[in-house]
């Protein structure tokens, strides 16, 4: 059975940005192109580069690379798919493999069930204060709070340690929303698919990750890129 959500548009100024991908990573324009800000999810990757190329290291390049390509390949289908069923686009499931729409099925009560009004989906957005943009999931309410809400992938169940970046991130898409719109999101939601195990679900504290955030960017300021 196929839910219907209800959209509200949101109005920030511009319908989109232009993003430039380089080999040092990604940059928003700003609307009128004064300015380019790094993506937060460059920024962020800076900070687990060493645990990747240790991982890689440790299980071999070759092989860390068919695990990357895997996992890309398999989280991309699976926030495609994810992003038609909330746009209630009929028969969304028809164009996805059987284990994509598997990730999705074990998902879709999260959606039918706590999703409510949705402001936006893949929405770009910048911070000035931070000097930083990005693109988020979705922008809706969940259980009744508007939400910042991220769709995640993963081969196994992780612990919350191990995903501290993603609520940053979280964290940055709801400042830039609110320096854009003035409405204020302080809940941050998680939702992960994880292969042959239970979804997990992370509820955050926009607040809590404010000050490690801060700290992350500073960091990747002072990077010689």
């Amino acid at each position: 059975m196929m839910m219907k959500f209800e959209h509200k548009k949101v109005d920030l100024g511009y319908e989109d940005l232009v993003a430039i991908t380089k080999p040092e990573g990604r940059k928003y324009a700003t609307p009128d192109h004064n300015k380019y800000y790094p993506s937060i999810t460059t920024i962020l990757s800076h900070k687990s580069k060493p645990g990747i190329e240790a991982w890689k290291k440790r299980i071999g390049y070759e092989e860390a690379a068919k695990i990357l390509r895997k996992a890309y390949t398999r989280g991309t289908a699976v926030h495609l798919l994810i992003e038609k069923y909330l746009q209630n686009e009929k028969n969304c499931t028809s164009e996805f493999m059987p284990d994509i729409v598997g990730s999705f099925m074990d998902l879709k009560p999260f959606f039918d069930n706590r999703i409510g009004t949705i402001y936006g989906q893949e929405m770009a957005l910048y911070s000035d204060h931070f000097e930083v943009a990005g693109r988020v999931d979705c922008v809706a309410e969940f259980d009744g709070k508007m939400s910042i809400i991220d769709f995640k992938t993963s081969l196994k169940p992780k612990k919350k340690e191990w995903v501290e970046s993603y609520f940053m991130q979280e964290c940055f898409y709801a400042i830039a929303f609110e320096e854009r719109t003035k409405i204020p999101v302080t809940q941050l939601v998680t939702i992960i698919a994880v292969d042959n195990s239970t979804p997990e679900l992370y509820i955050e504290h926009r607040d809590d990750w404010v000050e490690p955030l801060r700290e992350v960017i500073k960091e990747y300021n002072t990077l010689d890129k």
